[in-house]
């Protein structure tokens, strides 16, 4: 999408901030999503500082309760889109999901991390249903995007789970921790998601 104007530009600005304030909160049936506060930093450190919670993530995570506060205070607060995830059960925080926008091209990519003690319980799948919603019902986006690298196809699953379609795989894409990677692409466009939804509706009647 090419913008004709200044001002076109910034109205698209203007109404995507506006709509991150509406959704500050996005509620699921065992989840909340909401902003990072500082009584999260313990939360962040126990899964930041877990070797195979991070092993496949670009991020190096955090090994003190410091580092763990300054990366609420520098990056989770500083950048639109992220959510912590809290589960509602228990009052804590055990992950974060980050939808990062291209208005350019009216779509978006993400990326999460969940804390190892709650995977396989259908907590990230709960958490990017919502995040689908957000983009393609409230942001008015034309496609959403991701990818993880191999030997983390818990992750991939996450994303079939919500409807996206695998689209290839880019052989030593990238370099992450000093090793070469292949990367694993998934994505799902506005129609699919609008076409399942409509599925799952008439399968509920």
């Amino acid at each position: 999408m090419q913008y004709s104007s200044f001002k076109e530009r910034l109205s698209v600005v203007k109404n995507t901030n506006e709509v991150f304030y509406d959704n500050a909160i996005i509620d699921t049936p065992c989840l909340t999503l909401r902003k990072f506060c500082k009584e999260d930093a313990t939360a962040v450190l126990e899964y930041g500082s877990d070797d195979l919670t991070i092993k496949h993530l670009i991020w190096d995570g955090n090994k003190t309760l410091e580092e763990a506060l300054t990366n609420i205070t520098e990056y989770y607060w500083t950048s639109q889109g992220i959510y912590a995830i809290e589960l509602k059960s228990e009052n804590k925080c055990i992950g974060c999901i980050h939808l990062r926008l291209k208005p350019n091209h009216e779509k978006a990519s993400f990326g999460y991390v969940l804390n190892r003690a709650y995977w396989g319980k259908g907590y990230m799948t709960e958490a990017l249903d919502a995040i689908l919603i957000l983009a393609f019902e409230k942001l008015k986006l034309n496609r959403v995007e991701a990818s993880h690298f191999v030997g983390n196809e818990g992750s991939g699953k996450v994303m079939l789970k919500c409807g996206m379609l695998y689209e290839g795989t880019g052989i030593q894409q990238e370099k992450v921790k000093g090793v070469f990677v292949d990367n694993v692409h998934y994505g799902i466009t506005k129609e699919r998601w609008e076409s399942l939804q409509k599925n799952k509706a008439e399968s509920l009647k």
